[in-house]
Formats: C-alpha cells, sequence, structure tokens
C-alpha cells in the first residue's frame, strides 16, 4: 500500500486544486479496503444513535483537541 501526505498552507490550497485538476488527478477510492470488523461497528452504532445524544458541530468542534502548528 502507498499513502502520500501533503501539508499545503491554507493559502496555496485553491492553487494546488487548480493544478491537480489540471494535471486530470483522479482520486481511486474502489483500492480502499475497510475490514469487515470496522463496517460491522459502524454500522452498529448508526443503528443505535439516538437522535437526543446528538449535539451540533459548533459545540462538538469545541471538545476536540487539535495538534499545535509548528
Amino acid at each position: 500500500m502507498v499513502e502520500i501526505t501533503l501539508k499545503i498552507p491554507d493559502t496555496k490550497l485553491n492553487f494546488f486544486m487548480e493544478l491537480i485538476q489540471q494535471l486530470g488527478f483522479e482520486a481511486n477510492v474502489n483500492n480502499l479496503h475497510i475490514p469487515e470488523e470496522h463496517k460491522k461497528f459502524v454500522r452498529n452504532r448508526i443503528k443505535t444513535a439516538k437522535k437526543e445524544d446528538y449535539i451540533p458541530w459548533d459545540e462538538a468542534r469545541k471538545q476536540l483537541k487539535f495538534k499545535k502548528k509548528n
């Protein structure tokens, strides 16, 4: 498996996206292998989710811990 990670400054994102579109970049997610165990876990979470447990995105985001930029 090959994994490529790019760190692109926010100010260059639009340029980068235009560039890869011009180059004809296509993402192939069909080769993505998701183990059946993971699928089962997610399906169970969806099935047992309760609407009263949902919280707005703004509130959820505040609960996340982000890495500090170097």
